[in-house]
């Protein structure tokens, strides 16, 4: 990735903390999706007071861009803390690591973790997911 994607999608996922909605947990999600075409999707964390129907900011994200047709991915931005303080890196759930592997490939898709352009670090799916199951164990 180049670094002015990576800058780029740190930014948009810092400014995604301000849509948070999080009037129970008080920690702020925001990320950004680059697509294989360069369009960034951001999402942020909607909370729920039944719990369950709560969304990661990721899912937001990742719903947003097939909800308009888009299929392939390169990269997310993760950031997070509690009320929106990026103090420490903040990961994809379980769940939201399971949506990734529905629409990513483990091995080329990327993940930045940051709290801020000047600290940050890139993983793989596979190394967030090394057991996952996606697609490919259906066919």
């Amino acid at each position: 990735m180049k670094e002015t994607e990576i800058y780029e999608l740190i930014e948009k996922a810092v400014e995604q903390l301000k849509f948070a909605y999080t009037p129970y947990s008080g920690f702020k999600v925001g990320a950004a999706l680059l697509t294989g075409n360069g369009r960034i999707y951001g999402g942020c964390n909607i909370e729920n007071a039944a719990y369950t129907p709560t969304n990661c900011a990721e899912r937001t994200a990742f719903f947003k861009a097939v909800s308009e047709g888009e299929r392939v991915f390169k990269a997310i931005c993760v950031v997070g803390g509690k009320d929106g303080k990026l103090t420490e890196f903040t990961t994809p759930c379980g769940v939201c690591r399971q949506v990734m592997m529905e629409f990513c490939s483990p091995e080329t898709f990327r993940i930045i973790l940051a709290t801020g352009t000047d600290h940050y670090k890139i993983f793989t799916l596979r190394e967030l997911l090394p057991q996952g199951f996606g697609p490919s164990n259906l066919e």
